[in-house]
Parts: C-alpha cells; sequence; structure tokens
C-alpha cells in the first residue's frame, strides 16, 4: 500500500460541492492500494502515517507525530499512486489492485486510524470524481509504502 502524506494547515475533500471530509491541522494522507496487498498492510501503512514524525517540536525540529500534535488525518483514496510510470507517456494501472478490494482495504486504513487516533479522522469517497483542497505546510511531504511481504 502507499501513502503520500502531506503535512497541512487545512484539508477538505469536496463531492458535487459537498464537503464529504474535512480536517485543521494534520495531514492529507492520499493512499493506493496495490496488487498483493491486504488487512496487514493497511494496518501497517495506518501505524506509520500516525507515527511518522513530522510536525515540529518545540526547537522547530521534525520530531512530533500526528498523534502527538493531535492533528487530523484525511484519508484520501487514490488508485492513480499504484500505477506504473516506468515507460511511454501514458501511465499503466495494471500495478492497482481491483476495486472491490482497494475499497475493502481502504476501510480498513480508515477504521485503524479511527481506533488509533485521538485526533479526527475523515476521509474522501472511494470511487467518486473528488475536489480535494490543501493548504500544504512546509511543504513538508513523503511517500510511505508498506509492500506486500511486509
Amino acid at each position: 500500500m502507499i501513502g503520500l502524506i502531506q503535512r497541512a494547515r487545512r484539508g477538505a475533500v469536496r463531492v458535487d460541492d459537498e464537503v464529504v471530509g474535512e480536517i485543521g491541522v494534520g495531514l492529507v494522507c492520499l493512499v493506493g492500494v496495490e496488487q498483493g496487498d491486504g488487512p496487514a498492510q493497511a494496518e501497517r501503512l495506518a501505524e506509520r502515517v500516525l507515527n511518522y514524525r513530522v510536525f515540529p517540536d518545540e526547537a522547530g525540529r521534525m520530531n512530533l507525530s500526528v498523534q502527538q500534535a493531535v492533528g487530523g488525518v484525511l484519508a484520501v483514496p487514490q488508485f492513480t499512486l499504484a500505477a506504473d510510470t516506468r515507460r511511454g507517456n501514458r501511465p499503466s494501472f495494471t500495478p492497482a489492485a481491483d476495486p472491490d478490494v482497494a475499497e475493502g482495504l481502504f476501510g480498513v486504513f480508515v477504521d485503524s486510524l479511527s481506533r488509533r487516533h485521538p485526533g479526527a479522522v475523515a476521509t474522501g469517497r472511494f470511487g467518486a470524481d473528488m475536489q480535494v483542497e490543501l493548504v500544504n505546510d512546509g511543504p513538508v511531504t513523503f511517500w510511505l509504502q508498506v509492500p506486500p511481504s511486509a
């Protein structure tokens, strides 16, 4: 599974001009599910997202996790993260999990976030045409990947 996390001042997802998920300070996490991923990868990615130290401590160093900073997490499903872009000018989506599998694993990921995180957890809508608003703080962006063997 792939998580592209961005430290944010705020984030929101709209579907048909309706806000379906939003946070204040926290992380916006774009989530891609690849073939071979399972519940173990979803749980591990949630753990990594919640514990990755990207927020400043009192000295200004990135030493605090979103849990320690008690920020929100906005999880947005994004199958294009699983694209194979090694050749040509058009992405191949063969590495991406089937939509039914991906939707279930995105749900496992969100459930794991909600169980473990004291702050707000919001989501986009799987399979919808979403508009994602983000004020990236820093900018601070990291690519986290949990391979199927993890």
